[in-house]
């Protein structure tokens, strides 16, 4: 048989993940912020642009039709929230480090005070090594002081991600939906 007349012929489109996709990608959000302990890593910046690529590149909001205004809610609130996860945990490790970014009124301040807190501490329990190597000691005040920071910065930043989180869901919930009624 003659290969030529296959040459036209086209193979099944790959299917596109829909709903079952957005929960996957829910569940990677979770477990990446689940998961962070320390300092956020880059790699937390890594996966959320990789989830939002695959979300955004993937997945479609159904149009909205007469008669199914709950599945249509239902549809972009889990896209919304998704979407919002994503976005929060992408700029995870620049919130901790700039305060610039997300301030974090009453919470960030209070980091230093703890790293200051632990080199007391550490010097207190390291105290027979203050008289043989001083420099040893130094470094491991300065060790515990900064791993005290990261540890306060790191909670602090997760405690404050789900408001990053939820103003972004906002913000794409009605975007999408704005953008769903000027097309219809």
């Amino acid at each position: 048989m003659d290969d030529s007349s296959r040459r036209g012929a086209r193979g099944p489109a790959p299917a596109a993940p829909g709903g079952s996709g957005v929960i996957g990608i829910g569940l990677a959000a979770v477990l990446t912020a689940a998961l962070a302990q320390g300092w956020w890593q880059w790699f937390a910046t890594y996966l959320g642009v990789t989830l939002l690529a695959v979300i955004l590149s993937f997945y479609r909001l159904p149009p909205r039709a007469p008669g199914s205004r709950r599945a249509y809610i239902a549809n972009l609130t889990a896209f919304s929230l998704v979407v919002g996860l994503c976005a929060a945990i992408t700029p995870a490790p620049v919130m901790q480090r700039r305060a610039w970014l997300f301030p974090m009124p009453g919470t960030r301040d209070r980091c230093p005070e703890l790293g200051s807190y632990e080199s007391v501490r550490t010097e207190a329990a390291l105290a027979g090594l203050a008289g043989r190597d001083g420099a040893a000691l130094a470094h491991a005040q300065d060790v515990h002081r900064q791993a005290a920071v990261a540890d306060c910065l790191s909670v602090t930043t997760t405690l404050w991600l789900p408001v990053y989180a939820a103003g972004v869901a906002v913000l794409v919930g009605l975007g999408a939906w704005a953008f769903d009624r000027a097309r219809g």
